[in-house]
């Protein structure tokens, strides 16, 4: 009887490296906005201060997002190659979630008060994020 019922074989240190990105970025987007915004909004703070926060945390966010989706196309570039990436679904996802995350902060930047352009945004980036947790890990069979 194998170890993990999940997997036949042990995991790569690429497919764990993906994981965990993937789980940081994605799990972290879902969970502020659905999560713990509506949370402290309900559990009684202003919603002003509730706004400055949920902003600040968001763009804090999106920088991370983009840094582990690098990090996941430098786990993918091995297995797929340079040219290939933009054939898989899973290199397209990639490249869009960089797009969007460097969208997002340059609109955060220059103009903060886009509120349903960065929500927008936002909740695409999110969205890649599950399509994303949808595809296969790389590496694994």
């Amino acid at each position: 009887m194998s170890r993990s019922v999940i997997f036949k074989q042990p995991l790569s240190a690429a497919a764990v490296t993906w994981q965990l990105a993937q789980m940081f970025w994605v799990g972290g987007l879902w969970l502020l906005h659905f999560v713990l915004l509506p949370a402290l909004g309900k559990y009684g703070l202003a919603p002003l201060l509730v706004d400055e926060l949920g902003s600040a945390l968001k763009a804090l966010l999106v920088g991370f997002s983009a840094v582990c989706a690098l990090l996941q196309l430098l786990v993918l570039l091995p297995l797929v190659r340079l040219r290939a990436i933009w054939r898989d679904p899973r290199g397209q996802l990639l490249l869009a979630t960089v797009l969007m995350a460097l969208t997002f902060l340059l609109v955060n930047h220059w103009f903060p008060d886009a509120y349903r352009w960065l929500l927008f945004n936002y909740l695409v980036l999110a969205l890649g994020g599950v399509l994303l947790v949808l595809q296969p890990i790389p590496g694994v069979r």
